[in-house]
């Protein structure tokens, strides 16, 4: 095996285990429910303005 093949073969093990260092931590983790509960909001808020009769008929760009 070339040297420049183990050594890609190398780096991305050490990313890999980089990676799941990351996403291990508690950090990660209340980072990632927090953007998961700010893209449930926002879902919610695009549904409702979506189903707004208001809003059925009026021009592009319009909002609330």
């Amino acid at each position: 095996m070339e040297l420049r093949n183990l050594l890609i073969i190398v780096a991305l093990a050490l990313y890999a285990l980089a990676m799941v260092g990351i996403v291990s931590t508690d950090a990660y983790s209340q980072a990632a429910g927090t953007e998961a509960r700010g893209l449930h909001a926002l879902m919610v808020e695009v549904r409702a303005s979506a189903q707004d009769p208001l809003l059925a008929e009026a021009p592009r760009g319009a909002s609330r």
